[in-house]
């Protein structure tokens, strides 16, 4: 973790002690002489008294500069034990991963991913990557429920650790259809599959190479999951069945966030395609996959915007109507609570899809920086990190260069006492936020026209 620099003079630093110890030692001879001059005639001191005052002085502050010298060599002594610490106990549950016992094997993967989430590992994961990837495989495959769902999610955060490059894309190559197998069981458990939906997600945006392939067979397979929501031929609404929503959601939004790398050509037939089955998903049961689904009707709908400053969504009426009556439900039978939040989300949908408004600013802050959610693409991408992160996702936004890089926030900084005191307005911080995510995205709109090929 970088550490912050010390102030100049006055910050404590040995070297401007000794360079005072110094000063006072060349000193002394004048200092004598003035002394000799009038101090000593006012004072009635002897000159090896005077003399020793000085150089007592001189002692004590060389004295400090050591003891500092000793006290940052200790510093560095006790940030190294606790590294190497930490990096113990870290190879112990991956040593645990393939315990025989179910119980350690889960403590294990809650360990790893909360590790995982709260630190920037690239280093150590590097040089155990495979080792990590054939223990998560094993898991995958042989553990139960909850530790298929662990599995999952730690080896979304291994490809967020490793941070994009040719590492983050073999593990991915390597576990891919380990996820999709599990996804499309349907006697698997539901939060497993959940989980895996997340992840098949995450890995592919995060590892996905230049010509598409694996994005193309992500995309594919994750419609098929939410896709059996839709409406059936007479416009009804299939009954889920317990625990499916909650699926048709993961997949949904694991979707949406793949979308955002897709090229225009891909783009158009996934508008005309989807549009008009999802409005017809806001009438369905479960709050939180009604609210997943407007918002990925608004990304959508963005997405067409960037393409088409003319775009329009085919019925808009009747669309903008079924929004309006999600913004304002009132039903009893619904919790507060879901009242609440459904009303919230809707509003600002309906709003930007009706009067094309601007996106309502979200500030996120970490350490001395922030970073403006401005839009639904962009919110769509710190809410999928958000998921898999949870609380770790301000330490990564800090200090990982993989989310650096995606929400064009530069190298990690390494802060001293004279930056933390000239800070740039709030403005100015939102003004190169902007930029720096518009530059970015024309940077993956090229990528993306090397996919539309595949694609």
């Amino acid at each position: 973790m970088p550490r912050s620099k010390k102030g100049k003079r006055g910050s404590g630093k040995p070297g401007s002690l000794r360079q005072e110890v110094l000063q006072l030692q060349l000193s002394t001879k004048a200092s004598l002489k003035g002394i000799r001059n009038g101090v000593k005639g006012e004072s009635g001191a002897s000159d090896d008294e005077l003399t020793s005052d000085i150089l007592s002085h001189c002692s004590s502050a060389s004295e400090t500069a050591s003891v500092l010298e000793e006290g940052t060599g200790a510093e560095q002594v006790d940030e190294l034990t606790a590294q190497e610490e930490t990096e113990d106990k870290l190879k112990q549950c991956i040593d645990n991963l393939t315990d025989k016992s179910a119980k350690t094997r889960l403590a294990a993967l809650e360990s790893l991913q909360q590790a995982f989430s709260s630190r920037v590992l690239y280093d150590f994961l590097t040089e155990r990557r495979l080792t990590v990837s054939d223990c998560l495989e094993r898991n995958l495959k042989k553990g139960g429920g909850e530790e298929q769902a662990a599995a999952a999610t730690v080896f979304a955060l291994l490809c967020i650790q490793l941070g994009g490059g040719d590492e983050a894309e073999e593990g991915f190559k390597m576990l891919r259809p380990v996820l999709t197998a599990l996804l499309i069981d349907n006697t698997a458990s539901i939060v497993a599959r959940q989980s895996c939906a997340r992840a098949l997600g995450m890995c592919c945006y995060v590892s996905t190479a230049e010509e598409g392939e694996d994005l193309v067979k992500s995309l594919a397979l994750l419609e098929s999951i939410f896709m059996s929501s839709y409406p059936n031929r007479e416009g009804t609404l299939p009954t889920p069945k317990p625990g499916c929503p909650g699926l048709h959601m993961a997949a949904l939004q694991a979707w949406s966030l793949l979308v955002t790398l897709c090229p225009a050509s891909r783009l158009t037939v996934l508008l005309d395609l989807h549009l008009p089955k999802l409005q017809a998903c806001l009438q369905s049961n479960d709050v939180n996959y009604r609210i997943a689904v407007g918002e990925t009707i608004a990304l959508l709908v963005e997405l067409g915007r960037d393409i088409d400053e003319e775009f329009e969504v085919e019925d808009s009426e009747s669309l903008c109507e079924c929004l309006k009556s999600l913004a304002t439900d009132g039903n009893k039978h619904r919790a507060k609570n879901d009242r609440r939040k459904q009303r919230s989300i809707f509003r600002e949908v309906l709003h930007y899809i009706e009067q094309n408004e601007d996106f309502t600013v979200e500030k996120i802050r970490f350490g001395v920086e922030s970073v403006y959610i401005d839009a639904w693409m962009r919110r769509r991408i710190y809410d999928a990190f958000k998921e898999i992160l949870e609380s770790g996702v301000r330490h990564h936004l800090q200090f990982n260069p993989l989310l650096r890089d995606i929400f064009g926030l530069g190298p990690p900084l390494i802060l001293d006492a004279t930056v933390k005191s000239n800070k740039i307005s709030r403005f100015e911080k939102h003004l190169f936020n902007s930029a720096a995510f518009k530059a970015r995205t024309k940077q993956r709109n090229k990528v993306r026209d090397k996919r539309a090929d595949v694609m």
